[in-house]
């Protein structure tokens, strides 16, 4: 597999990057339409440095022109490109302040972010979807419970978006192990014998965030990661 590439792209400079590389001028009607239906300009904003931030990371890859780029949707809902791509995989996912955008060769790939440390509410309600073993792990030593449920929750959901099944899979299916140490293990007793297999990182890319990203068969090491303003 090819080394993936990261691509982060803080909300505040969506404005400029955007217009810098097309803006609106590079989306189907159908994403226009979709852009005008967000009732916020925070959610206009992030939807639009979506947009264009997956067409500028997969030119970035192959060379492209960016407005050659049209997109479908899987199972789950997420963008996959249409007709050839040269084998490219990508994966979006943005929070309030940060768009990201994870680009592999062949290999699935899942990437989510979020702001961590989860707040009081997601501490007392969102552990009983977790498996007993990563409950276990909020109340043992270490990076404490708010921060160690944020990083589980991103790891999480970075491996279904990978699998392309969403949350429509239990989360208590499977497990993680040492979120905070490397190399992070993965217990899913639904991967037959001899499937590829997967790695995992998880990034602090800012005060206030965490990332996780996922990628089958990842043999090449870290991955790449740009910042964009």
């Amino acid at each position: 597999m090819s080394e993936g590439h990261l691509w982060l792209l803080p909300e505040s400079a969506v404005d400029g990057f955007a217009a810098r590389h097309g803006g609106t001028a590079l989306l189907t009607e159908a994403e226009r339409e979709l852009l005008a239906r967000r009732r916020t300009p925070g959610a206009r904003r992030r939807y639009l440095g979506a947009r264009v931030l997956s067409r500028y990371a997969l030119s970035a890859r192959c060379g492209r022109p960016l407005g050659e780029w049209r997109f479908g949707h899987g199972p789950d809902g997420r963008p996959e490109p249409l007709g050839p791509a040269d084998g490219l995989r990508f994966n979006l996912s943005h929070t309030d302040g940060l768009i990201a955008c994870l680009v592999t060769e062949q290999a699935a790939c899942g990437v989510d972010v979020e702001a961590t440390p989860a707040g009081p509410d997601a501490v007392r309600y969102l552990p009983r979807f977790l498996a007993e073993s990563e409950r276990a792990l909020l109340t043992g030593p270490g990076a404490g419970p708010a921060r160690t449920l944020a990083a589980l929750w991103v790891l999480k959901e970075a491996y279904l978006k990978a699998l392309g099944t969403g949350l429509r899979r239990g989360l208590a299916e499977f497990a993680f192990s040492t979120p905070h140490r490397t190399p992070i293990q993965l217990h899913d007793p639904d991967t037959p014998p001899g499937a590829p297999g997967w790695q995992f990182e998880l990034h602090y890319p800012a005060p206030g965030f965490v990332l996780a990203t996922a990628v089958q068969d990842g043999t090449g090491g870290r991955l790449q990661q740009t910042v964009l303003t």
